[in-house]
């Protein structure tokens, strides 16, 4: 069955049929009747015959044309299926504590050096990677809340900005550096929001630090999300007291200082109880990869999804005649105004 890719094309005729009238009108009118015409001789040249062409070719060439526009195709193969998918909205924690290198060996050398945040991206590339049906987005937080990737489906993108997420080092506004745990979820929730075809919706918190800064109080954040029937599992990251931590010197060298880590599990725990969540405490890459795995198993929401393989284009002939008469049309106007002058 031969459909139409932009049918909307198909309105241009609405314009080509008023053109047409007034054309044919037009040649018409230009005849005048003259009786004694009639005892002449009728002899009609070749040039002439052509002459009364022009505005046909016109006209059926700006139709092909249009038909061309129209995009004619047959669909050749088509297929359905159905998937099981939720909207998932990670959540992570890009304060200045997510520099800590306690999921490295201690004394490492620096190629084998891992922050925090490194192993949350690397384990979170996994988890997409198990999950290619699912509407996936990136909310980054610190002393505020981005959207780094809207809900989507293209997970190669959603890695890349993934990849390119960092802390700000050695940011001029030390706000940045601070930790908007209330804020980041209520941003989450919102994103969230606009995820219509699913049932299932969730927030993946991850955060190892304490709620310090933003203008969305946790509570207030979990409060919208238990309003907006959305779960949020949370995670938090690394142990607590002195860790050594990445950073870089006033000349971007990297060096290794102390820092003081603090976070606030009571509160992660608050969230996710509310809102029908779990919490879970990971002290190391494994038990990172262990909880998100858990959370793999959720359960997903069936969506039907049409899938077109492959379409047969019928345009080229069209736009081929088209321009071909078009250009005729043309050509042959030029020479009929040429012969009379």
């Amino acid at each position: 069955m031969i459909a139409f890719a932009t049918p909307l094309a198909l309105l241009l005729f609405i314009p080509w049929g008023f053109a047409a009238w007034r054309l044919l009108r037009r040649a018409r009118r230009q005849a005048s009747p003259f009786p004694g015409l009639a005892l002449v001789p009728r002899v009609v040249t070749w040039r002439q015959r052509l002459g009364v062409l022009p505005p046909y070719l016109m006209l059926a060439g700006l139709a092909a044309l249009i038909f061309a526009a129209a995009r004619p195709r047959t669909e050749l193969s088509k297929s359905r299926k159905t998937t099981e998918a939720i909207a998932i909205e990670m959540t992570v924690d890009v304060s200045g504590s997510m520099l800590a290198l306690d999921f490295s060996r201690r004394g490492a050398p620096p190629a084998e050096r891992r922050t925090r945040l490194d192993v949350v991206k690397e384990t979170f590339a996994d988890f997409v990677k198990r999950r290619p049906d699912d509407l996936i987005g990136l909310v980054a937080f610190g002393g505020y809340a981005t959207t780094r990737c809207p809900l989507t489906l293209d997970h190669a993108a959603l890695l890349h900005v993934l990849s390119k997420t960092e802390v700000a080092v050695n940011a001029a506004d030390q706000l940045e550096t601070a930790t908007a745990i209330g804020d980041g979820l209520a941003m989450a929730c919102a994103r969230l929001a606009s995820a219509t075809n699913v049932q299932s919706r969730i927030v993946i918190l991850l955060s190892d630090g304490e709620s310090n800064a933003g203008i969305v109080t946790p509570e207030q954040a979990t409060a919208l999300a238990k309003q907006q029937g959305v779960k949020v599992y949370t995670i938090g990251v690394g142990s607590t007291g002195l860790a050594e931590a990445l950073g870089r010197d006033m000349f971007g060298r990297e060096v290794i200082g102390m820092m003081n880590v603090s976070m606030d599990e009571a509160a992660l725990k608050r969230i996710a109880a509310a809102t029908g969540g779990e919490y879970y405490n990971v002290r190391t890459r494994d038990a990172l990869e262990t909880a998100l795995k858990t959370i793999d198993q959720l359960q997903k929401t069936e969506i039907e999804q049409s899938v077109y393989l492959r379409f047969e284009e019928h345009y080229r002939p069209f736009l081929a005649w088209g321009a071909a008469a078009v250009l005729a049309a043309l050509l042959l106007s030029a020479k009929a105004r040429h012969s009379l002058i």
